[in-house]
């Protein structure tokens, strides 16, 4: 049971970090620290995306799932809802270079308008 608790704690920390590298250049607009950890949160998801390689959340998760046997119920919330987001079905490498671009274009939209409002200031 324990080993299934930690897997679902690690794939919500999957989630929240998968979400703060893809959204997390509009924290900066309110707070001038976070670019700091977005910055190199930004390149690991980007590297990730396109390189094809696996986070080392996602095996963390998967031995922990495999030493709690997975027996019982078949899949809580955590995997009915939280598992599609982090892992789609059919998620091919052009993608993964789609998914990267868009990733890269939007921060950087949103670090260029960070640059023009304090450059107005």
């Amino acid at each position: 049971m324990w080993n299934r608790l930690l897997a679902d704690g690690v794939l919500l920390l999957h989630l929240v970090f998968v979400l703060f590298v893809a959204a997390g250049g509009l924290l900066a607009l309110r707070w001038r620290w976070i670019p700091w950890l977005h910055g190199p949160a930004l390149a690991w998801g980007a590297w990730i995306a396109f390189s094809g390689s696996i986070c080392p959340l996602t095996p963390l998760e998967n031995a922990l799932r495999r030493a709690g046997g997975e027996a019982g119920y078949p899949g809580g919330f955590v995997e009915h809802y939280l598992l599609p987001v982090l892992y789609p079905a059919g998620l091919t490498r052009d993608a993964q270079w789609a998914l990267g671009t868009g990733l890269l274009l939007f921060n950087a939209a949103v670090y260029a308008l960070l640059a023009w409002r304090r450059r107005r200031r």
